[in-house]
């Protein structure tokens, strides 16, 4: 009979659900919790909110370990200090943009052209209502110019192969009247971190 696998849980972010789903899908031991991807608009949420997902973690006692999927995502340090005190990982990097595409094609890429607006799968997907009507821009359309004028391109850093998802990427682009890039990057690292979490417990 096989040793049972000490089980894992991932704490996400809500952007990355999906994604998070696929990896772990062929991952007997490892559970995953995402938070609501809306902490992006406050980030400075973020880090007590993972520390009560932790600690209630702990509390049941199910898991021997824990993993966090979230890059520092604008939470200036503070997210590491949290995790440093809890004893916990979390993705490398600054957001996920570094983490799909790499440190090293992230650093390529921002320094061909700083002015760039990035896209994931699930910005993509979500465009019209986290960027349009988000940022207000849908009943105010002044604000555009605001909040884009300095931008020049926009990538989209593709997680799967997906028309449909090409094309909504695309269609922000136009929108916002920049040019468009498509770099496919898989899951890049996050592959690599879920992996590697499921067999540290």
């Amino acid at each position: 009979m096989a040793p049972v696998q000490p089980r894992v849980l991932i704490i996400g972010c809500g952007a990355l659900a999906r994604e998070l789903v696929e990896l772990t899908r062929p991952l007997s031991n490892v559970d995953v919790i995402c938070l609501p991807p809306s902490l992006h608009d406050r980030p400075g949420g973020i880090p007590g909110a993972v520390r009560a997902k932790i600690r209630a973690s702990r509390a049941r006692g199910l898991h021997a370990s824990v993993f966090v999927a979230y890059a520092d995502c604008g939470t200036g340090g503070l997210l590491d200090r949290v995790l440093e005190e809890e004893g916990v990982e979390r993705l490398p990097g600054a957001h996920c943009y570094e983490v799909f595409a790499g440190r090293a094609d992230f650093a390529r890429l921002a320094e061909e052209e700083p002015a760039t607006f990035w896209l994931t799968d699930f910005l993509a997907r979500n465009f019209d209502r986290l960027v349009i009507r988000g940022l207000g821009i849908d009943r105010h359309p002044e604000l555009e110019a605001m909040y884009f004028g300095n931008y020049r391109r926009v990538v989209y850093l593709s997680q799967i192969d997906d028309a449909a998802l090409l094309a909504l990427a695309q269609r922000a682009a136009e929108r916002l009247r920049l040019s468009f890039e498509h770099r496919p990057t898989g899951y890049g690292d996050l592959a690599t971190a879920i992996s590697a979490a499921a067999r540290a417990a």
